[in-house]
């Protein structure tokens, strides 16, 4: 995690301080920031990301995502608990080695579907990872908007600073500038598709024994 955050921070920094072009036509969205001169400026980035329209949405997205996975993973569990409490009360009826070959096949399913849902898992967050990384890139720009206007050289993420002056931080009008230039991040290529992995079917019920003759 700190190394991500020291990636992110790099990237803010090396982006705003090369002069990232702001977004045309916004002069005055921001006017506390124009109001802050100072060389240097601060800001907190998860703030930024948790309180702008984008963030949420990406957020939103994120969570639905994961509580469908989360219904269908239950859905799944109790379709295999069923399945394998039926197997268990027919072990006495069924030859041994009949019953092992079903019991093998049974966890060979368990098996694939766990797999598979443990995929859908990581791809959902990729998605999520993706998304906040695009974010960023698209914050920046705004975000040198604002610097420019204080006349600052550059911006701090806030979380990699001992001591800083309040009166430099400027989240608060970074965040009413990205949610007036990029809104909740749906009108452009912000958004990423939705992980594209094979829907799991309900596990069917274990075959019948074979007739005894």
């Amino acid at each position: 995690m700190r190394d991500r955050r020291l990636c992110l921070a790099t990237i803010l920094m090396a982006a705003l301080s090369a002069g990232a072009l702001p977004a045309p036509g916004l002069a005055q969205e921001a006017a506390a920031a124009s109001q802050i001169q100072s060389p240097i400026l601060t800001i907190d980035r998860d703030r930024l990301y948790a309180e702008t329209m984008y963030g949420k949405a990406v957020e939103a997205r994120f969570k639905a995502d994961s509580d469908a996975l989360i219904a269908e993973n239950l859905r799944l569990e109790q379709a295999l608990e069923t399945e394998e409490r039926d197997l268990t009360d027919r072990r006495n009826t069924l030859p041994a080695a009949e019953f092992k070959a079903l019991a093998a096949a049974f966890d060979a399913k368990a098996e694939s579907i766990r797999t598979a849902q443990q995929a859908k898992s990581r791809a959902i967050g990729k998605k999520r990872e993706g998304e906040q990384q695009r974010f960023l890139e698209a914050a920046i720009p705004v975000i040198g908007s604002l610097m420019r206007e204080s006349g600052a050289a550059a911006v701090f993420d806030k979380q990699m600073i001992i001591v800083s002056l309040r009166a430099v931080d400027i989240t608060d009008a970074a965040v009413a500038r990205v949610d007036a230039v990029l809104g909740s991040g749906e009108d452009g290529a912000a958004q990423s598709p939705a992980p594209t992995v094979t829907p799991t079917a309900t596990p069917s019920p274990a075959p019948s024994p074979s007739p005894q003759p």
